[in-house]
C-alpha cells in the first residue's frame, strides 16, 4: 500500500500543500515547530485512527482559520481510492469524510481502505507508561486487523459510563440498584470479546517480538509479552469464547459489586487489563535500561506491521516521527532492513544524521509550508 498524492490545508499550521510522494522513502526536513510533525498526523487520521499524539479533533484546525482539509490517495493491489476529510470552525457543521466521493457516516470505513504505522519518541511509555497505555497500543494495533474490535470498544465504552454513572447514583442515593444487572450483562458480553481478541493478538506479537528482540540484542536477551487479563486465568483461553465464558465474566462483575458501589465506580474486566513486558524474565517497565525500553517499544511496532503484513498481504505506510537520529546505527539499520519493502515518511531536522542507504524524494518544510522538493537526497549530503 502507498500513498500517491496528499493535499492539506488548514491542518493545525499546515498551508497549501500539495505533493505526490515517492513509493519508497519521503523524508521531510524542517527545524522544529514548522510543521513536519503536523504533516504526519494529517495523513495519519485518514486511516479511521486517533491522532498518535492525542490530539484532539478540534484542534486540528489552525487557530487563525475556520476550516481544514486534508486529502490523499491510495493504492494497494487491487486499486487507488480518494479519501477527503473535512472540518468547520462552526458548530452547525460537522466533519465531512468522504470515501471515493461517498460521504460516509464517521470514520470506520477507513480502517478498511488506508493503513500505516506510526513511529514515535512517546512510543516508549508503550512499556514505560501507564497499563492503559499498553491497553491502547494492543486495542489500535488489534482493530487495524479486525475494525470489528472497534465496535467492542466503542460499545464497552458506553455500557462502563453508564454502568459508572449509575454506581455513583447508587452510592449517593438518588438510583435504585435494581437495573444494574441490565448492564452488567452487556458488560459481561462485550467485555468477553475484547478479553478473548486481546489474547488472541498479544500470543501473535509475543512470538514476533521474541524474534525480532533477540536479533537487535544480538541473541543476549528474551522479550516476552503476556496478557495479564482481569477476569480470566491464561487456560481459559483455551476454550472458546462462548456462553461459559461471558457467564464467568459476569460472576467476577457481580462478585464486585458491592465494592463498585461504595466507591462509585467499576473495578474488574477489561478496563483493568495488564499486558506484562518482561526482558529475561524481568518487568521492562521497573528494570529496564532506557537502551532496552527503547529497543523493546521499537520492536512492538515493528512486529505490528509484520503481522498486518502477513494477515493483509499487504505493506502498511510506515510514518517514522524525530525517530531515526535518536537511535544508533545499529538501530537504524534494524528498523531500516524491516521496512525496506514499504512506503516511508520520515521527518527530521537533520538529514545528514540518516543512514546513507536512505534515499528518495525531499521535502523541505517551514512556517506550516512545503518550500523545497527534491527527488534526491543525495545533494543535501554534500
Amino acid at each position: 500500500m502507498i500513498i500517491t498524492y496528499a493535499q492539506i490545508d488548514g491542518f493545525k499550521n499546515l498551508s497549501g500543500i500539495s505533493f505526490e510522494p515517492d513509493p519508497k522513502y519521503n523524508i521531510i526536513v524542517g527545524q522544529n515547530a514548522q510543521g513536519k510533525t503536523n504533516l504526519l498526523e494529517a495523513m495519519w487520521i485518514m486511516s479511521g485512527c486517533k491522532s498518535f499524539r492525542g490530539s484532539k479533533e478540534k484542534d486540528y484546525i489552525c487557530l487563525s482559520g475556520n476550516k481544514m482539509t486534508s486529502k490523499i490517495k491510495v493504492r494497494d493491489s487491487v486499486r487507488e481510492q480518494k479519501i477527503e476529510f473535512e472540518m468547520f470552525r462552526s458548530q452547525n457543521m460537522p466533519k465531512q469524510i468522504h470515501l471515493n466521493g461517498v460521504k460516509q457516516k464517521g470514520a470506520r470505513a477507513l480502517f478498511d481502505v488506508f493503513k500505516c504505522i506510526a513511529f514515535i519518541p512517546d512510543d516508549v511509555d508503550i512499556i514505560k507508561g501507564s497499563p492503559e497505555k499498553r491497553r491502547s497500543f494492543i486495542d489500535m494495533a488489534a482493530s487495524q486487523l479486525d475494525p470489528v474490535f472497534v465496535l467492542h470498544l466503542n460499545k464497552h465504552n458506553v455500557v462502563m459510563n453508564q454502568r459508572n454513572a449509575l454506581l455513583k447514583g447508587i452510592m449517593q442515593g438518588t438510583s435504585k440498584p435494581d437495573i444494574l444487572d441490565i448492564w452488567d450483562r452487556q458488560a459481561s458480553r462485550e467485555g468477553a470479546v475484547i478479553s478473548y481478541m486481546r489474547n488472541e493478538y498479544i500470543s501473535r506479537i509475543n512470538r514476533i517480538c521474541g524474534e525480532l528482540y533477540k536479533t537487535i540484542s544480538g541473541g543476549e536477551e528474551l522479550l516476552e509479552i503476556e496478557y495479564k487479563s482481569n477476569v480470566y486465568r491464561s487456560e481459559d483461553f483455551e476454550r472458546p469464547c462462548g456462553e461459559e465464558a461471558v457467564e464467568q465474566y459476569y460472576r467476577k462483575i457481580r462478585d464486585n459489586e458491592e465494592y463498585d458501589i461504595r466507591t462509585g465506580s467499576t473495578h474488574v474486566g477489561v478496563n483493568r487489563d495488564e499486558i506484562a513486558i518482561k526482558i529475561n524474565g524481568v518487568s521492562a517497565r521497573d528494570y529496564g535500561s532506557q537502551g532496552q525500553i527503547k529497543s523493546a517499544a521499537l520492536v512492538m511496532k515493528l512486529a505490528q506491521a509484520e503481522i498486518f503484513m502477513k494477515r493483509s498481504k499487504e505493506a502498511p505506510v510506515v510514518f517514522l516521527d524525530d525517530v531515526m537520529g535518536e537511535l544508533d546505527e545499529k538501530r537504524q539499520r534494524f528498523i531500516f532492513d524491516m521496512i525496506k519493502d514499504m512506503q516511508v515518511f520520515l521527518t527530521t531536522p537533520n538529514e545528514g544524521a540518516l543512514l546513507p542507504e536512505i534515499k528518495g524524494k525531499v521535502m523541505r518544510i517551514s512556517g506550516g509550508k512545503l518550500i523545497d522538493e527534491q527527488d534526491d537526497i543525495s545533494s543535501y549530503r554534500e
